[in-house]
């Protein structure tokens, strides 16, 4: 197995790391939560470990894509697992902030909705002989999930001081261009969905 495989492995390894130091029952073992204050906001330890973690493991979604190209290392199963590690770390970072209240969890409903229509569309795609290449609209939306998903994982630090919600501004934005980019794969596909109507 080569480097960028075993980083995207690494990359999911980490999801139920992160999950479980997120909403472990710190209360019930009596372990008392540290909180530090931020800009008049409180951030929790847990959150901030969750926080780090996070990064880490963005930073391996573009270390792994990044050595594949330079060293010709893309292969079949880097393709297949790269975008489920994506879409597990991301979707079940966007659960734990909605359960938790940190953000609107209609708009995670949205994006997780959008990224199974979109799986579905390559599918079928693909089932013609179609390889439906990432787009820039999809490339973004990425960049702009992760980035909404660390300022909410520090409580909208350090944006908190100025009273913008700029974590929930950054959800917003994901929503919206993740519809743009879900109807742009849709016309993409036109043809070979609307072929058997």
């Amino acid at each position: 197995m080569n480097v960028p495989n075993k980083l995207s492995l690494l990359r999911m390894a980490l999801v139920p790391l992160l999950v479980t130091i997120y909403i472990f029952p710190y209360a019930n073992f009596d372990i008392e939560v540290i909180q530090y204050q931020v800009q008049g906001v409180s951030i929790s330890l847990p959150s901030f470990i969750c926080f780090l973690i996070f990064v880490v493991a963005s930073f391996t979604d573009f270390l792994d894509g990044y050595i594949a190209r330079k060293h010709n290392m893309i292969t079949s199963f880097g393709k297949f697992i790269d975008p489920i590690a994506d879409k597990l770390l991301v979707n079940s970072c966007f659960l734990l902030l909605a359960f938790a209240g940190e953000i609107p969890f209609i708009l995670v409903l949205i994006m997780i909705c959008r990224d199974s229509i979109v799986d579905a569309i390559r599918m079928m795609a693909s089932t013609k002989g179609i390889v439906m290449a990432a787009q820039m609209s999809g490339k973004i939306k990425t960049v702009v999930q992760m980035l909404a998903i660390m300022v909410a994982f520090l409580n909208n630090v350090p944006f908190a001081s100025s009273g913008i919600p700029v974590d929930i501004i950054l959800v917003y934005v994901a929503c919206i261009v993740s519809c743009i980019s879900g109807v742009s794969y849709f016309i993409q596909a036109k043809a070979v969905i609307m072929e058997s109507m």
